[in-house]
């Protein structure tokens, strides 16, 4: 079986917090991707779910965004929120940051959601237990730049003020908390004003792509407001600031006909510990011994639906990047699951919620793995 390699011609989304930071000379940071010289302020704007092939077929609807297009991203495997908020925070791979999923196993404590740092798929809250600054203890970037004498401020949205996620990839810089656009755009005008960094953060455009499909009437609606958005943070930039606008991942319409109910394939969890993941990105946990028995009915169901690895194929392919710690390689199934063109693989039982989603994300294709790097420098 051919396993799907990264493009090397591709920067990837790690790379750009700290070519940001090295435009503003902080000490301690590359400049990854070549951006402008000069620069006092800075925000590193993620729009999430807004693929590049997505905002090149509607560019009608976000004439702003369109105009600012510049280089193309990748953002790795899985090509996910949690995964690439990581890459963000800390400027490395999935392989290196050790978050490698929506959902994911760490050894001695069952599967993780870290959206909500709750087991999966129920349970309590685990930031005492569990406490994210030892599941991701990695310097962020962003602690990074604070040390270094720069003021540095996380704008998203106030629900997320302190969630495990946050403490773990996010971690360094002054919350602000808002509850909309105006306000998102009020408080990135005014971090740049100041002469900071910020990252800030927009999460509408995914939910509905992930409720009514990518590319529907509601999407496109809500990526026009994306784009009034930004506009209202570039006409406000002062002299000397920088905007990087970019995505944690883009979306796939799901095929019905392409969805498999996981939950009602038994033979698939005769000698499976856990699955988790999601519905384009999977983690096998196999018990002692199972493994290559597993691996051979997971390719046998699945055919051509996805394409099915061993955990130490898949870090061969240059999925988690060119380095894996020995703590991340422990998180990653032993059996890697990532589906192709429009195939989902759900579990309607465990994953009620989640199985009902038009849209979809995780895996390898250019629809979910490109993202567009959009530039504005005042």
């Amino acid at each position: 079986m051919q396993l799907p390699r990264p493009n090397p011609d591709l920067p990837h989304l790690a790379d750009v917090v700290p070519s940001v930071l090295a435009a503003m000379e902080v000490p301690g940071f590359e400049a990854r991707i070549d951006l402008p010289t000069g620069i006092g302020s800075a925000c590193v704007l993620l729009i999430d779910g807004l693929g590049a092939e997505l905002l090149d077929q509607y560019a009608a609807d976000a004439p702003v965004l369109s105009g600012l297009r510049g280089e193309t991203l990748q953002v790795g495997f899985p090509s996910t929120t949690v995964a690439s908020l990581a890459a963000v925070g800390t400027g490395c791979r999935s392989g290196a940051h050790g978050m490698v999923g929506y959902t994911f196993r760490i050894p001695g404590a069952g599967v993780l959601n870290p959206l909500r740092w709750r087991p999966h798929p129920w349970g309590e809250d685990l930031r005492t237990a569990l406490p994210p600054e030892v599941v991701q203890p990695m310097p962020t970037t962003f602690e990074r730049a604070a040390s270094a004498g720069i003021a540095v401020h996380v704008v998203s949205n106030a629900e997320f003020t302190g969630s495990g996620l946050t403490r773990a990839v996010l971690r360094g810089g002054r919350y602000i908390g808002v509850h909309g656009l105006g306000d998102l755009a009020a408080s990135v005008r005014g971090v740049l004003a100041e002469g900071g960094f910020c990252y800030g953060y927009h999460g509408d455009l995914d939910l509905l792509g992930h409720l009514h499909g990518p590319g529907s009437t509601a999407w496109r609606m809500q990526l026009r407001q994306v784009d009034r958005l930004v506009e209202s943070v570039v006409t406000g930039m002062p002299p000397g600031a920088l905007l990087a606008v970019v995505a944690d991942h883009g979306m796939v319409e799901v095929d019905p006909g392409r969805t498999l109910d996981l939950d009602d394939c038994a033979p698939l969890f005769d000698g499976v510990e856990a699955v988790a993941g999601e519905a384009r990105a999977r983690y096998v946990y196999t018990a002692g011994g199972a493994m290559p028995t597993v691996l051979a009915a997971w390719r046998e169901t699945l055919g051509d639906m996805a394409w099915v690895a061993t955990r130490d194929e898949a870090i061969d392919a240059g999925w988690f990047g060119d380095r894996v710690a020995d703590d991340t390689r422990q998180r990653i199934g032993d059996i890697v699951v990532a589906a192709r063109d429009s195939v989902a693989l759900v579990r309607r039982t465990v994953e009620p919620v989640e199985s009902a989603l038009r849209g979809q994300h995780g895996s390898l294709t250019d629809l979910e793995q490109r993202v567009p790097l959009l530039l504005a420098h005042a």
